[in-house]
């Protein structure tokens, strides 16, 4: 790689993306990117064949660099600590993988390249924006089809948003213009009390686990899954998640009961417990 082509990585996200984890960096240039390695061993392709084909492309190439990530043992297969990685823009995972022939992919690993198609650059991208970690449902297809209050408070916080954006621009070319203001209080007063009747109904009992809670156990899916890829040399994120659903009766795990989240704790950190020292620190 050339010294030119050498990015400097100021922050480093693992983003668990159904069922595998992706390795993204936030580099000096201000523009994030994946590892090629990581995206290669989720989809099963050859990395040396698929960086040829990057540094053919024209376009991928511009977007192909060079920078130090920090791995753990399970992904690289070599030991963890600081490696050198190739880096892949994350607004031209699309562009590659729109090149994929049949021929290189296994039949049942076709549908998990849609996936990565249609999510892999945004969910990555979002994992800087928003601290977004994960992602097991397509979120759009989420808010349509799913009206609980959660989904109500996403809205209308949204809508909040984009009104007191409007807002802004709007005072700001009054002010260019040495115009006087008028505020909508009334909608936005409208839509904070609407906000507030939803925050009473979150607070029921049969409310969702917030995003916090969510990180936690997605840290402790990492923990476990970790542990047993040093075993297995196998991605084990899938496994380890597929148990945590199975067990509490639930398609993914940000779809978990409130009530029931210091219980999946517990049944995490005991799983991590057996199969590890009995006086290692449980790190979650």
């Amino acid at each position: 790689m050339e010294d030119s082509k050498q990015l400097t990585v100021i922050e480093q996200r693992d983003v668990a993306f159904y069922g595998d984890e992706l390795t993204a960096v936030r580099a000096d240039d201000g523009h994030v990117y994946v590892s090629v390695r990581h995206l290669c061993q989720a989809l099963d392709l050859d990395r040396t064949a698929q960086v040829r084909r990057i540094r053919r492309h024209d376009i991928l190439d511009e977007g192909y660099k060079g920078g130090a990530i920090l791995a753990s043992p399970s992904k690289s297969g070599v030991g963890g600590g600081e490696q050198q990685a190739g880096l892949l823009r994350v607004d031209l995972i699309p562009l590659w993988l729109s090149g994929l022939r049949a021929s290189m992919v296994r039949e049942e690993i076709r549908p998990k390249i849609k996936q990565f198609q249609r999510e892999a650059a945004r969910v990555l991208w979002e994992a800087f924006r928003s601290g977004e970690l994960s992602v097991d449902h397509d979120f759009s297809d989420l808010l349509q089809q799913d009206e609980s209050p959660s989904v109500q408070a996403y809205k209308m916080l949204a809508a909040l948003t984009r009104m007191a954006k409007q807002q802004i621009l709007i005072e700001n070319r009054l002010n260019e213009q040495g115009l006087a203001i008028t505020h909508n209080t009334m909608t936005l007063g409208d839509l904070a009390q609407r906000m507030e009747s939803l925050e009473a109904d979150i607070g029921r009992d049969d409310r969702l686990i917030a995003s916090s809670q969510a990180v936690q156990i997605a840290q402790a899916v990492k923990a476990i899954a970790l542990e047993l890829g040093k075993r297995s040399r196998r991605n084990e994120f899938g496994g380890v998640y597929g148990e945590l659903h199975r067990r509490f009766e639930i398609p993914e795990y940000r779809l978990l009961a409130a009530h029931r989240f210091d219980e999946a704790m517990t049944f995490l950190r005991d799983w991590y417990g057996t199969i590890t020292d009995d006086d290692q620190v449980v790190p979650f």
